[in-house]
This record gives C-alpha cells, sequence and structure tokens, in this order.
C-alpha cells in the first residue's frame, strides 16, 4: 500500500524521536430461558477458555494529565514486548515521562523523555515482533524504534488512524511491532492527538518537531489485574448501554 506524504513525513520521525534530534533518522521508516440441564462440554470447555484468555492478556493504566488510558496487552502473540512493556511500569520508569511526538493524523509517541525533554534511561532493545499477526489500526499499541529493527527500548505509540505501511518492511527491512491496544479510554487519546505541537528543543539544545505546547505528562503507569480491569470495562459499558436507552 502506498504511503500518503503525511505518512512519509510521519514515518520518517517516528524513529527520529526515538533516534534524537530532527536529523537523526534516515526515511522510509442470549441466554436461554429453558432450565439448564446437565452440564454439556460446552459448559465444561467455557471455564478453561476464559482462564486461557486471562493467561494472554495483561492490563496497564496509563494516568496522565488528560486523562485515563487503560491497555490491553496480548502476551500470546507478543510476549517479548509485553514483558518489555511490563517490566517499564513496574520499575516506575513511565511515571513521569510525557508524550514528547504528537501527530493528529498519525499516532501519538511517549514514554522516552522527561517534561525536561531528558531522555530516560533504558535497558537492552528487544527483538522485533511486527509479523505477530497485530496490525497498526486505530487505538493500537506498537513500539517505537529507530531504523534498527532490534532497537525498541522503553518509546511506544498509539496509533489515531488506520496506519497500514507500518505492517510492511520498511526501515531495516521490517515494519513497527503491535503488541496491544487501547480498551478504555480512547477520549484521551483524542485530548492528546488534538494538543498544538511546535518545536521544542531536548536538554542538549537539539531540536524535536510535533512536540505538544504544554506539557502532557504520564504521571504513573499501573499494571492492573485482570479482574479489575474486566469490572472497569462492565462499569463502562453499563454506563453507555444505559446513556443509550435514556431519551432524549
Amino acid at each position: 500500500m502506498s504511503m500518503t506524504l503525511l505518512q512519509r513525513v510521519a514515518l520518517t520521525g517516528l524513529c527520529l524521536a526515538v533516534a534524537g534530534p530532527l536529523n537523526a533518522c534516515q526515511k522510509n521508516p442470549v441466554d436461554s430461558t429453558e432450565p439448564k440441564a446437565a452440564t454439556t462440554v460446552q459448559d465444561t470447555l467455557k471455564p478453561t477458555q476464559e482462564v486461557m484468555e486471562e493467561a494472554r492478556l495483561e492490563y496497564v493504566m496509563l494516568e496522565t494529565t488528560k486523562g485515563n488510558i487503560l491497555l490491553e496487552l496480548d502476551r500470546a502473540r507478543a510476549p517479548i514486548s509485553v514483558r518489555n512493556f511490563i517490566g517499564y511500569v513496574k520499575d516506575g520508569t513511565y511515571n513521569g515521562t510525557i508524550f514528547h511526538r504528537v501527530m493528529s493524523g498519525f499516532m501519538i509517541q511517549g514514554g522516552g523523555f522527561t517534561p525536561a525533554m531528558v531522555k530516560k534511561p533504558t535497558k537492552a532493545p528487544i527483538q522485533n515482533e511486527w509479523r505477530n499477526g497485530l496490525k497498526n489500526e486505530v487505538g493500537t499499541i506498537a513500539m517505537a524504534r529507530t531504523e534498527n529493527p532490534n532497537s525498541a527500548t522503553t518509546q511506544f505509540f498509539i496509533n489515531v488512524a488506520k496506519n497500514s505501511s507500518l505492517d510492511q518492511p520498511m526501515s531495516g527491512g521490517a515494519g513497527y511491532a503491535v503488541f496491544g491496544k487501547v480498551v478504555m479510554g480512547m477520549d484521551t487519546v483524542d485530548k492528546i492527538r488534538t494538543a498544538p505541537t511546535g518545536v521544542t528543543p531536548d536538554a542538549s539544545g537539539r531540536p524535536f518537531r510535533d512536540v505538544p505546547v504544554s506539557v502532557i505528562e504520564i504521571k504513573k503507569a499501573v499494571q492492573v489485574a485482570p479482574d479489575a480491569a474486566r469490572k472497569m470495562l462492565d462499569t463502562v459499558d453499563d454506563t453507555s448501554k444505559a446513556a443509550s436507552e435514556t431519551p432524549s
């Protein structure tokens, strides 16, 4: 699929904000009413399937200055990326970081810099899992990297458009690895997406573009137990249903 000019410009910077200043990166990056009989095979299997589903999913809440974002991470399809992300959540790396690169028609990127544009220390980079079957669709979260496919560390981005071009081999001969999605808080993502941006220097004076004019901070990133996450989602679903049933 061919990329639009906006996507080409945006892609050039997708690794840029990981690597450094403006010139640091090359281009191309129904329930039954009948009484139930004895337990059926399906009844027996359902709990097992639910357990398997729980085992493959992790949840993380990003508490930002624009609102909260609940992420559902697919550990079955992206074990390396999820383990890496959860590790940084647990050690507090993401607390106090910012969304340092925002493009309203492309993605919002964060996890690597402090409000003073000081780059956070990282652990060793991870292997790129871009062939896991997860796509760069609206609301998905993926790892940011340099032109080296296996260079991702802390930085991530949330897609705010269907970025199919990122699923294809490009910079370094690989795409960008998706490892989860936003399941609550897309309204917060939209607030971040539409924030005014400009050029801001990092701590050493090097210019970065597409930086929000007003700091958008991840105050805290916390892992959420699956049961607690489901309760949050059920509450949202019930609220939405009630709202839709209210006469206007």
